[in-house]
């Protein structure tokens, strides 16, 4: 989570000086913890933990559904 503190406590980083993009970049951390990040407690991923997804994620698997979000758009 260091890095979406620190764009709390400095908004002259490039990305967050618009609110947009600070969104984005805090979802963007989000989706990393909970689906393809191995919690060292859990074992697995959260998502997996709460049974949202059964498999393990990877970087690819998020680019895919955030390519698809951008389409919808």
């Amino acid at each position: 989570m260091r890095m979406s503190i620190r764009r709390f406590t400095r908004l002259t980083n490039a990305f967050s000086k618009k609110l947009e993009n600070h969104v984005l970049s805090v979802a963007l951390h989000y989706m990393h913890y909970n689906f393809v990040r191995i919690h060292q407690t859990l074992k697995v991923i959260p998502a997996m933990a709460a049974k949202v997804t059964p498999k393990l994620w990877e970087m690819p698997d998020m680019v895919k559904v955030l390519e698809d979000w951008e389409a919808a758009q």
